[in-house]
This record gives structure tokens, C-alpha cells and sequence, in this order.
């Protein structure tokens, strides 16, 4: 008997049946736009050989003004069609079944054509869209169902109708973004019109025995959102409609409120497509924060869904669900939710892939090819660019010899598993232990190695990381000043008052740590009160009036920096607004354009701008010095110098930030071609 019988079960849909409980969920990477359908094929077939149920692309538009940006994929031509039919002829071949999105993005359009019902800029966009005329409303409705048929035609095995995340469908269903006073706006059965109408047409273009996927937004998380009972009677007339499954979407886009990132407790919004799903029959899937089979287990075996969406932890693993069926769970890399190489780069317009797998979307430009020789190669270093070096160049044969100072893997990983908020670190440090036993690297921890040690090997690959900077402040050596090293691995004991020099992604998390007690909650309940979620049936749009109820911070700390753009400007596209509204909401002030005098009895002596003004000083316990770290490479001159073949990897080669995205995509580019 299988371990995750729930969710590795069938589903029977009637025409057709799905191998089990797993769907990729939609997420546009950007692959479409680049004309390599091969590429595209290989994407979606390496996940479908992984085992998934069923595979659902990134939004497709329907039309030009319907495209998330100009020039957005769709479905337009007789050459389009015969372009995803590369993509499903791959996928079935590897036998599975996938679905195409259906994404007309409105007024988050990024295009000077966008439309919408009504003419309300998004704050997300630069520009105000043009409110339809009922004419325009028709047009966008057959558009759709045409993108539909063009499915079928394609070769796709479904359709999913993009009606959440603050899209078309779903500006129509809230008075937030609709104030029409026609038949498609005013009360909920004409603000619902616009989806009925379009699913109700997809239907007749496709037919019967066709998937149709309807993904709700099941909670708005904005202002004057959906109220329960709206949510209620849409799922209900979607069902009557003819919809083959209902999924669950979370928040839209410019809601203030985080949904998928790090911080998110797994499984964090199940309870509200629980919620929906007791009122309906057909299957329900749900989505968000789902990323291990023994949560998708928990998830369906108590009743929430009958379907379980992961997007980001398929472009972690694509053999999720084979690894699940052969008894490997622990071996599935797991996302870690830090949306770094993945939605960050969709919505900066570059081709999506993974930080914790770089071979997502590149699985044709990285190729995993046997080397023709086994060779002797020396990694010095285990932190994540040295292990992915070591786990790559093993499993292309060659014989790998791991070394590290430290007495345990993971580098500076470690020290990132002790922020709050950033708990997913310590399982993926545990994905990088089970890996490295796995593929049997001997590794000699608790060693220096040096250059002689090394001279056996055939090649050196250097991923010794990197040190803390010391800024050039008077009275730096001031016993009130400390390391983020010394914060975060507890070495000291840090007093009420803290300034922090340095507002980079180190400094934010030292802030987070500093903020919260040893002992900080993580349950999901706490999280949802801290963020001012409330139960739809209770407010709308799942918003709780009384707003956000952070706890009491253990410490009063100020973030500094010497640049005077804002601070937290360099943190991630998708996630810096999070960490910087967090630091906010627990009270910590913020400054930029600092110039620092100097450390004393009194505290930090600081200025503001590039005329010296506002002297003061900060009368803190402690500083905590994030300013920025070294490359640290004790051995690629002397491995040089012995003629020995050497590669500096990570921290060691560039510093900058912290960076495990450039740390880990280089690794891996390096030891594809050994």
C-alpha cells in the first residue's frame, strides 16, 4: 500500500481519468515567447515522465489586449496551433495529459491597450485601461471561447479559465474594480455575467469530453472582495455550467498581504477551498504553500480538496510524484518558496526556472550527459554552490571527493534556517544531506584542506565562499559591535537596542531575527492574525477590519544604509514589499543616505545625506555590522601555480550579496561540462 494513498489515487473525471491527485499548476515562464517549441516540449514532458496527473501551462492570452504584456503567448494563428501541438504530441508521447491556461489579464495588463470593466488604474500597472463598451465585453467572450477551440485543435486535453488572482474574469466579479451600471455590473448576477458567459461559451466550443478547469478566487484578500456567499453562488453556477473542476485561487496580485512566499505556513489557505468544496460536487482542487507528498496527504485525507496544485516545487523536482511512488520522498528537492529565479524573473520579463534546480526551463541548454571519462575532482567548500557542484559532477560519473572547515554541510544555509519566516532552509538542508548520502560523495569534514592536499585530484573546484566586510568606521572594534555571525548563530547576547549597518537582504534578515523572541510563533493561526486575514464567511474579501495584529517586538532596531535610494530596494521583485511591511509592522525604523561617524559608549554617532545634517545618536546596546562580505579563496593561486585545473564557484568567485540563485546556477553550468 502506497504511503500517500490519497494522493497518489486516481481520479475518475468520467471521459477520462487522471493517474493521480497531482496537477502542476499554472506558471508562466516565459518559454512561449521565446519560439524554441522544443524547449517548451522538453519543459512540460520532463514533468509529465516525473509522474504529475496533469500538467496546466501558463496563461495563454486570448488576445492581444488580453496579454500580460505586449507580445504575450496565445493561440492567434494556424502557426500557433501547430506549435503547441509539438508541445502536446511530447507530453502525450510520455503519457500524460495537460491543460492550457486561459489568461486575459485586464487592467494588469502591462500595455497601453489593456481593458477592463471599468477605468481603474491598478497599482501594479502604469496604465489606466479603457472601460469596455458591452460590444467589447462580447468580443472579449468570444475571443476566449476561440482560444478554447484552439486548444482542442492543438492537441490539449483541456482548458483552464483564469478567474482569479485579480485578472478580467475576477475585476468583473467585485465591486472593487467594476462600478458599471449595465447588465455586466451593479448586483453579483450581473457582475458574475462576464464568467458565466465566457465559461458557458468555452463549453459549446469545445465540447463534452474536455477538461474545463475554473480557478476561483476562493478569497480576495483586497478591499470590497468577494463575500463568502458571492464565492458561494459563482462555484455553484460554475458547477451548473459545465466546469470539470474547480480551483482554488488565492489573493490577487496587488493584494498586500503575502500568499506563496517563504513565510507562508505550508498549507496555508486549504481551509478556505474546504470551505467551498462542502457546497459542491465536483472535484476541487486547492493550491498555495504546498510543496511535500505528506502535506498534499494531510491535506486531501482531511477532506479539503480532491486535488493538490504545486507550480513551484514542480520546477524544483519534476520527478515529484515518481519519487513519491518509489518510496524516495525524501530525495524530492524541495521548494523553498523564495521565488528568486522563478516568479521574479516572469514579472522582469526573463525565462522562470528554480533556484534549488537551474535546469528548470533550461533542460535542453543544461543537458545531464554521462561524462566520457571518469575524473578525480576535488570540491573545497560544502555550502550550497560546492554540494551542487559535488551532487552534479557525480552524477555524471566522475569521482568526487567533498572537503569542508565546517563540521557539518550547507555553508551559510545554516545560518539562514534560523530566520524567522525562513524555516523551508532547514528542509532543504535536509534534501542536501540525503542527496549527498545518497549518491555516496566522500566527504571529509572538519578539514582544511590545502593546495597539497589537493594535488591528486584531476580538477579543483573552489567554493570556499566568503567573510564578512568590516566597514571603515571609527571605534569599529567597540565591544558594542558585533557580526550578523555572532547574531545569528547565538554567540551573542544582544541588548534591547540594536542598529543594524547594512539594509541589504543580510541585514533584513538580522532585522527579522532581532525582532522576533527565541520562541516566536509559526502556527498558522498566529500568522493569520498577524497579517489581518479573517475568515471570508465573517468579511469580505477575507479582510479583518481591525487590520493586521503583529505581536510585540523583542527588540527596538534600526536598519541602516549609506545609500539613499529606499531601503530594501536590491531585495527580491515578488518579496522585498513583504520583508520591508514586516519590519515595519513589528517597528523597525528604516534610513537611508546615512553617513556613520562613529562607535562609543554612547552608541552610533550617525548624519544624514551628502551635507552632513541631522547629527545624532543612535543610543543602542548593540551594532550589528551587515555590511556587505569578501571573497574568501585561500587556494586558487597556489592550485594555479602547481598547474593543477581550478574553478572558483559561489561566494569565492563573486561576493555581492549572498546570492545561492547565481551560487547554485553556476555549480551546476560548471559541472555539466567537466
Amino acid at each position: 500500500m502506497s504511503e500517500f494513498p490519497h494522493f497518489t489515487a486516481p481520479l475518475d473525471l468520467g471521459f477520462t481519468q487522471l493517474r493521480n491527485r497531482l496537477v502542476m499548476g499554472s506558471m508562466h515562464t516565459n518559454l512561449e515567447e521565446l519560439g524554441d517549441w522544443d524547449r517548451v516540449a522538453e519543459f512540460y514532458a520532463a514533468r509529465v515522465r516525473g509522474g504529475a496527473g496533469l500538467m496546466v501551462t501558463g496563461g495563454m492570452s486570448p488576445n492581444a489586449e488580453g496579454g500580460v504584456f505586449q507580445g504575450a503567448a496565445g493561440l492567434f494563428t494556424d502557426q500557433d496551433i501547430k506549435n503547441h501541438q509539438h508541445v502536446t504530441e511530447r507530453v502525450h508521447d510520455a503519457g500524460g495529459q495537460i491543460a492550457m491556461q486561459i489568461l486575459h489579464a485586464g487592467r494588469y495588463a502591462y500595455s497601453p491597450h489593456c481593458v477592463a470593466p471599468s477605468a481603474i488604474k491598478s497599482p501594479i500597472s502604469p496604465f489606466t485601461p479603457k472601460e469596455m463598451t458591452e460590444e467589447e465585453i462580447l468580443k472579449q467572450i468570444r475571443d476566449i471561447a476561440t482560444a478554447g477551440a484552439r486548444a482542442r485543435d492543438a492537441g490539449y486535453d483541456g482548458i483552464e479559465l483564469m478567474g482569479s488572482e485579480g485578472y478580467l474574469i475576477n475585476q468583473f466579479l467585485v465591486t472593487h474594480t467594476n462600478k458599471r451600471t449595465d447588465a455586466w455590473g451593479g448586483s453579483y448576477e450581473n457582475r458574475m455575467r462576464f464568467a458565466i458567459e465566457a465559461l458557458r461559451a468555452v463549453r459549446a466550443a469545445v465540447g463534452d469530453d474536455f477538461i474545463i478547469i475554473f480557478r476561483l478566487s476562493m478569497i480576495d484578500l483586497i478591499p470590497e472582495g468577494s463575500s463568502f456567499d458571492e464565492v458561494l453562488t459563482l462555484a455553484k453556477a460554475v458547477e451548473a455550467e459545465g466546469a470539470t473542476i474547480l480551483n482554488t485561487g488565492i489573493g490577487w496580485h496587488e493584494a498586500r498581504i503575502p500568499t506563496i512566499a517563504t513565510s507562508v505556513p505550508r498549507a496555508a489557505f486549504a481551509w478556505v477551498t474546504q470551505q467551498v468544496k462542502e457546497h459542491v460536487s465536483l472535484p476541487v482542487m486547492t493550491s498555495n504553500r504546498i510543496n511535500t507528498p505528506e502535506v498534499a496527504e494531510e491535506v486531501l485525507a482531511s477532506g479539503a480538496a480532491d486535488l493538490i496544485s504545486m507550480a513551484r516545487p514542480m520546477l524544483a523536482d519534476p520527478e515529484f510524484m515518481r519519487k513519491t511512488l518509489d518510496g524516495r520522498a525524501k530525495l524530492i528537492t524541495p521548494c523553498i518558496a523564495c521565488n528568486q529565479a522563478c516568479l521574479d524573473h516572469t514579472f522582469s520579463g526573463k525565462t522562470s526556472s528554480c533556484l534549488v534546480n537551474p535546469r528548470a526551463a533550461f533542460e535542453t541548454k543544461i543537458p545531464m550527459i554521462q561524462a566520457a571519462t571518469s575524473r578525480s575532482i576535488a570540491v573545497v567548500g560544502a555550502g550550497p554552490a560546492g554540494l551542487y557542484a559535488a551532487f552534479t559532477a557525480k552524477q555524471r560519473g566522475h569521482d568526487v571527493t567533498l572537503y569542508d572547515a565546517s563540521a557539518r554541510i550547507g555553508g551559510q544555509l545554516n545560518i539562514a534556517a534560523q530566520i524567522p519566516g525562513k524555516e523551508e532552509f532547514k528542509g532543504f538542508l535536509d534534501w542536501l544531506e540525503a542527496t549527498r548520502t545518497q549518491l555516496g560523495i566522500d566527504t571529509r569534514l572538519g578539514t582544511r584542506a590545502t593546495a597539497e592536499d589537493l594535488a591528486h585530484h584531476d580538477a579543483v573546484i573552489v567554493a570556499t565562499g566568503v567573510t564578512p566586510r568590516r566597514p571603515d568606521i571609527d571605534g569599529i572594534d567597540h565591544p558594542k559591535v558585533v557580526s550578523y555571525l555572532d547574531v545569528l548563530r547565538r554567540n551573542v547576547e544582544v541588548g534591547r537596542k540594536v542598529a543594524v549597518i547594512g539594509a541589504g537582504g543580510i541585514g533584513f534578515d538580522t532585522a527579522q531575527f532581532l525582532v522576533h523572541p527565541v520562541d516566536h510563533s509559526t502556527d498558522l493561526d498566529h500568522w493569520l492574525e498577524f497579517w489581518g486575514i479573517a475568515n471570508p464567511k465573517d468579511h469580505r474579501g477575507g479582510i479583518d477590519p481591525a487590520g493586521p495584529m503583529p505581536s510585540s517586538p523583542a527588540r527596538e532596531v534600526t536598519l541602516l544604509q549609506r545609500s539613499g535610494r529606499k531601503v530594501g530596494a536590491g531585495l527580491g521583485k515578488t518579496t522585498g514589499w513583504i520583508h520591508r511591511k514586516e519590519l515595519q509592522m513589528m517597528g523597525v525604523r528604516m534610513m537611508g543616505g546615512v553617513n556613520y561617524h562613529r562607535i562609543d559608549d554612547e552608541g552610533l554617532h550617525i548624519s544624514l545625506g551628502e551635507e552632513v545634517r541631522d547629527a545624532q545618536v543612535l543610543c543602542v546596546d548593540h551594532v550589528v555590522i551587515c555590511a556587505g562580505q569578501l571573497s574568501y579563496d585561500p587556494l586558487s593561486d597556489a592550485l594555479s601555480q602547481m598547474g593543477i585545473e581550478t574553478h572558483v564557484i559561489g561566494g569565492a568567485f563573486e561576493a555581492g550579496e549572498l546570492d545561492a540563485k547565481r551560487a547554485i546556477d553556476q555549480a551546476v553550468r560548471l559541472a555539466v561540462t567537466l
